[in-house]
């Protein structure tokens, strides 16, 4: 096993902290099984901004992914996480559905799809159409694939708050228990347990600013948003794959956590962009 793990490694080492210009279907059939630790990314939108993305057809998209995603699953350690920050568009005012039907075909794949994290913008812009307001959200799924993973929770944990301060200085006998709520709605909580501390663990909803600044790049995500990510599933030095790079995000978040990367991007200007990115933190490290 260990002469496995050592011969994976230096098959790997080629890829480690790059940006390669390609198909992530092509490029990732060089890597070794079980060779990444986390894969997060955000894919091309489905028909959307074609002068800049190559926008895949609608009614092409889930099997444009599973062959990709194919490969992720073979790539992916066995304790690892999936992330895909997705969403669906709008054509002539209705929602589409493939993203509902990557997910069931993605299951069928063997995929287990664990939790849907939501991010919130909580920047965007307000917006109206006839029939509907701007999003402000969109879906971080998670699929793994099994049902044991890494996952260290306690590194994205949050502030207790203000609320703590009255509310855990007068406990009744019920906040002493795991006690059932009086609205029989299912929920149980021992509000005790949180006596003595100064965080607690988030929801499944990120409250996160949208990146504003012109990255020459008409969707890059904040690098707070795969950052908790990373904090959450992955340790030191673990590798993190981002199949479709963009403008280098996900590589910065790496640096500045010291976890490895591989950025996998089919758009040459948008190679450059993430290049461009990695080599501006090494030439300034005090970014870390």
């Amino acid at each position: 096993m260990k002469e496995k793990r050592r011969n994976g490694s230096k098959a790997i080492a080629p890829f480690k902290n790059k940006i390669l210009q390609g198909d992530c279907l092509d490029i990732l059939a060089g890597l070794p099984r079980e060779s990444v630790n986390l894969i997060v990314t955000s894919p091309p939108y489905a028909d959307n901004r074609k002068s800049s993305y190559e926008g895949v057809p609608i009614d092409g998209y889930v099997d444009w992914f599973l062959e990709r995603s194919a490969q992720f699953q073979r790539v992916l350690r066995s304790d690892g996480s999936f992330i895909l920050n997705v969403k669906e568009r709008t054509v002539k005012g209705e929602k589409g559905t493939y993203i509902l039907e990557l997910v069931l075909a993605l299951k069928d794949q063997g995929w287990r799809w664990t939790e849907e994290y939501i991010w919130h913008k909580k920047n965007s812009y307000p917006g109206k159409w006839p029939n509907r307001f701007r999003d402000a959200w969109e879906r971080c799924l998670h699929f793994t694939k099994q049902k044991s993973f890494k996952m260290f929770q306690e590194s994205v944990m949050v502030p207790t708050g203000d609320w703590a301060k009255g509310r855990l200085s007068r406990l009744s006998q019920v906040d002493r228990l795991r006690a059932e709520s009086s609205a029989q709605n299912g929920f149980a909580k021992n509000v005790s347990n949180w006596v003595g501390r100064d965080a607690a663990y988030p929801t499944n909803v990120l409250h996160l600013a949208t990146e504003c600044k012109n990255r020459q790049h008409s969707a890059p995500f904040p690098v707070s948003l795969p950052a908790w990510f990373i904090k959450l599933f992955t340790e030191d030095g673990d590798i993190v794959l981002d199949p479709f790079i963009g403008a280098g995000t996900t590589a910065v978040a790496c640096h500045q956590l010291d976890r490895q990367f591989i950025g996998i991007d089919s758009n040459p200007s948008y190679v450059a962009l993430a290049r461009s990115a990695v080599a501006n933190l090494k030439r300034h490290p005090v970014q870390r």
